[in-house]
């Protein structure tokens, strides 16, 4: 339970006990506004970190900072988008489940909300916020799961407290929750609403982030090369300069650029494949002779599609390098075994000459 005004004093109290050493180090006769300073301050930075503890470890606490969330932001209700996110969300608990089974203990709370630039953001208690213009921009599941399943990477590993403790003035929620009106956690997550996009999260957060995605995606059935087809539809998009964003996924201080998000995918996805499989400037390679260049479609460059391509063949090659199977080609699109791994449009090759250019490549 949250605690009421009268809890909240003894905490108070109770803070002092913890602040006291922090005294120390001050001249003796220090003057008593000083004193009070120092005091007053490590009071102020136990009452927030008890605060925002409860807001993300407690189901009551990570429920009223969703609601206020949904308050702050707004809700898009549309059944389509809801329906699309329901899916990818379960997928993506699913294969976290596998590799991080204390998602159990604490599902994922989320909503579409009407703002129309692309960005999404895990805040605190697993409560995640996603942008209507994600979809815009975005025009398939799988580089959304890479979005969704990067702010769920940094859920599972506490990024988000972390990044509260070090973003929100250490005088905020005290002073929000001493100034009266409400339990000191529903003032809390009212205040910690208001900072859904602002959390201070590092370069090593995020490129930790980052990998779990890869790996995250690697225990379900979307295409891995959406990992790198993401950044490679923002680049284009919007350049290089990651400046252009505002929120969490995209803060301009602490973030890694876009192409170089990109281009660690790229490796990863190389790396996936036992480092058969490459892909740069649009072209991907297999033993590092080229396969396949493809051309741009309405909905995605070339070069974007050309991560798609990566992502079926790093699959394929992942299982291993001996005994691969004969390309063939069933309704228009070219396979591996039972891998799907590109269904040419205009200005490909066809299927049958890209199916005898991947038979000639394993000779």
């Amino acid at each position: 339970m949250f605690q009421t005004k009268k809890k909240l004093a003894k905490l108070l109290i109770a803070c002092m006990a913890v602040a006291m050493p922090l005294t120390a180090a001050l001249p003796a006769r220090a003057d008593a506004s000083v004193w009070g300073a120092v005091i007053g301050a490590g009071i102020q930075m136990a009452v927030q970190n008890e605060q925002l503890k409860q807001l993300n470890n407690t189901e009551e606490g990570r429920q009223e900072l969703f609601k206020a969330m949904k308050e702050k932001q707004g809700v898009n209700t549309d059944p389509v988008l809801n329906q699309r996110v329901d899916s990818i969300m379960a997928n993506l608990t699913a294969a976290i489940a596998q590799v991080d089974p204390s998602i159990k203990d604490m599902p994922y709370n989320y909503y579409i909300n009407p703002e129309t630039s692309f960005n999404a953001a895990c805040s605190l208690g697993h409560n995640m916020t996603i942008n209507t213009g994600i979809f815009s921009l975005l025009t398939t599941d799988d580089e959304i799961a890479v979005v969704l399943g990067h702010e769920m990477g940094h859920g599972q590993k506490n990024h988000v407290l972390k990044g509260y403790q070090n973003s929100i003035p250490v005088n905020i929620l005290a002073t929000a929750a001493a100034a009266g009106g409400g339990t000191a956690g529903s003032v809390g997550a009212a205040v910690a609403a208001n900072y859904i996009d602002a959390v201070h999260i590092s370069k090593p957060m995020e490129w930790e982030a980052d990998k779990l995605s890869f790996e995250y995606m690697t225990h379900t059935s979307y295409n891995l090369g959406a990992t790198a087809a993401v950044w490679q539809k923002v680049t284009e998009e919007y350049g290089s300069n990651q400046g252009n964003f505002a929120g969490d996924l995209f803060s301009p201080s602490d973030h890694p650029g876009h192409e170089e998000r990109r281009d660690a995918y790229a490796k990863q996805l190389s790396e996936y494949s036992h480092g058969v499989v490459t892909v740069a400037d649009g072209i991907v390679k297999i033993h590092d002779k080229e396969f396949v260049a493809p051309a741009a479609i309405s909905s995605m460059s070339g070069a974007e599609r050309s991560y798609f391509v990566a992502g079926n063949l790093a699959r394929y090659y992942h299982r291993g390098t001996k005994n691969i199977a004969a390309a063939h080609v069933s309704g228009g699109t070219v396979y591996v075994g039972e891998q799907a791994i590109m269904t040419p449009a205009a200005g490909d090759l066809s299927a049958q000459e890209l199916a005898d250019r991947f038979n000639a490549l394993q000779k």
